[in-house]
């Protein structure tokens, strides 16, 4: 793809990826880069400008991520934000000051757009997000001081002429309320033609697709959920009868999942391997507790299973729904922590030795979503939550069997029914039923009962780096608990989890 692109150098700032969002969301097309980028790296004729993030060192301390000087060179605007405000003020001679304790959180800016190209059009006084312990005390020479709080005198500051603008703020969070109209000011500041959408994506990428590809075939793990299913609609309208989906069925999906995505794809006539193979599955797993023995068994008979279907094709190209934080993810640029092994099954480039179609590497979901969308994928289809490639089993702590698995994914299907049917499926970001290794007493009819316990699970968030528990209706809940009980053998109880990513995860396992 050419698209005009900023280049973003991550320098570990939580808030990097809300970078790229808002300038996505502008039109603009964001790359992220890692702090030890060089200018050759991201030099290029679409280059248009370059955006230096926040981060959680000092520019002072000995050993922190700096700034390859070539990059100033490149000719192209360059915004530095609080840490890159930091670097570019080091790097040019201006003077900081080591605070004893962190700004964190809210804070009034006095601005003064008339002598500013960033803040043109806005207003003078100002709320913003602030987050650093240095700051800028006195400007490098040629930059003009644009905004100041009373305790920082440096806030923005910027030089036209080289094309240098810098913030001590995050524009990005949603907290500085004049966030978006500034980076809107900076792209104009770069000539951006702000044309990035979805429609130009496929289009571009269809292009892309068919010289990568040529004559060649291309084998695709389809799964149902939104990232395989718009990769396999957007490489199907590039290549047509060269591509080659195969759904694996490992008997722990959502109840009925593999009818459904049949029929849900059965009108854009794909070729598809139809594969159950939940005997081989449930049978590897017999009597494994631990959650990463769990996923490295599924991860293994899935690379397995994989392996003896696509090698029936045998094609010449691995496709895979790779997302864009998957990529931010796995080159571990903002420095993410391993909690627990990636949801998504790994180790199949390595071991099937073809070349990568990664349609979607680019996006974020919300990008994707608006591609299936383009692309006929059906709504219902396009909203579905995430689904994790272990599938139900991060929902079953302790053993899994295949009576445990049915008790889960009827009470699934309940839980994903009511919640549709009262509008808050789509309110929600994730939401599912969780069978725990627990069974306590009940009583149904005038008999005690010995069973499960089912916890539901309903979050909202908006990049899944953080979640907040979903508020849902008391009587939706009681009705939901009802018909479980009632209709589903197996289960006495049910309870809601209220805990919040952090301190918890999303899932279980």
């Amino acid at each position: 793809m050419h698209h005009e692109r900023i280049a973003i150098i991550d320098y570990g700032s939580q808030y990097t990826r809300l970078i790229t969002r808002r300038l996505r969301e502008l039109g603009a097309f964001g790359l992220v880069y890692n702090s030890g980028t060089t200018a050759q790296e991201i030099a290029g004729a679409d280059l248009k400008g370059v955006i230096l993030s926040g981060g959680p060192n000092s520019v002072l301390e000995s050993g922190a991520p700096d700034l390859d000087p070539a990059i100033l060179e490149l000719g192209v605007p360059i915004l530095g934000i609080c840490y890159g405000q930091q670097l570019l003020a080091r790097n040019l001679g201006g003077q900081l000051h080591r605070s004893a304790s962190r700004e964190y959180g809210k804070a009034d800016i006095q601005a003064m757009p008339e002598h500013s190209m960033l803040f043109e059009g806005l207003p003078h006084a100002q709320q913003v997000w602030m987050s650093h312990g240095d700051h800028v005390e006195v400007a490098p020479a040629g930059f003009t001081v644009t905004a100041k709080t009373p305790s920082v005198p440096v806030a923005a500051m910027e030089d036209p002429k080289r094309g240098i603008y810098c913030l001590q703020f995050h524009p990005e969070v949603t907290h500085s309320a004049q966030g978006t109209p500034l980076l809107l000011n900076f792209l104009k500041c770069c000539g951006m033609a702000l044309d990035w959408n979805a429609g130009n994506f496929i289009d571009e990428k269809i292009r892309a697709i068919r010289a990568q590809v040529g004559s060649g075939t291309v084998v695709l793990g389809l799964s149902g959920g939104v990232d395989s299913s718009v990769a396999a609609l957007l490489l199907h309208k590039a290549i047509g009868k060269q591509l080659t989906c195969v759904f694996v069925d490992h008997g722990l999906m959502r109840k009925d999942e593999m009818k459904q995505v049949q029929a849900y794809f059965a009108p854009f006539e794909l070729n598809v391997i139809w594969v159950d193979a939940s005997d081989e599955f449930l049978g590897a797993l017999a009597g494994v507790t631990d959650p990463e023995q769990k996923r490295k068994i599924i991860g293994g008979k899935f690379i397995e299973v994989f392996e003896r279907e696509a090698g029936k094709v045998k094609a010449d190209f691995l496709g895979q729904g790779t997302t864009y934080p998957d990529v931010i993810e796995s080159s571990g640029i903002g420095g993410a922590i391993l909690v627990k092994s990636h949801h998504n099954v790994g180790g199949l480039p390595e071991r099937m030795r073809m070349q990568l179609v990664e349609p979607l590497r680019e996006l974020f979901k919300d990008e994707v979503r608006a591609t299936g969308l383009a692309l006929g994928l059906p709504e219902e289809m396009n909203q579905r939550h995430p689904f994790p490639g272990p599938g139900l089993a991060v929902r079953l702590p302790g053993a899994i069997t295949r009576e445990r698995a049915t008790i889960l994914q009827n009470a699934d299907a309940i839980f994903l029914q009511e919640l549709r049917e009262s509008g808050w499926y789509a309110k929600t970001s994730q939401a599912f039923a969780v069978l725990l290794p627990v069974q306590t007493v009940g009583i149904m009819g005038d008999e005690r009962t010995f069973e499960w316990m089912c916890a539901l699970r309903a979050v909202t968030s908006e990049d899944f780096m953080t979640a907040d528990w979903a508020r849902l209706p008391h009587e939706l809940l009681d009705r939901i608990a009802q018909r479980i009980v009632r209709e589903v053998r197996g289960i006495n109880r049910v309870v809601f989890d209220i805990t919040s990513k952090p301190p918890a995860t999303i899932e279980y396992e």
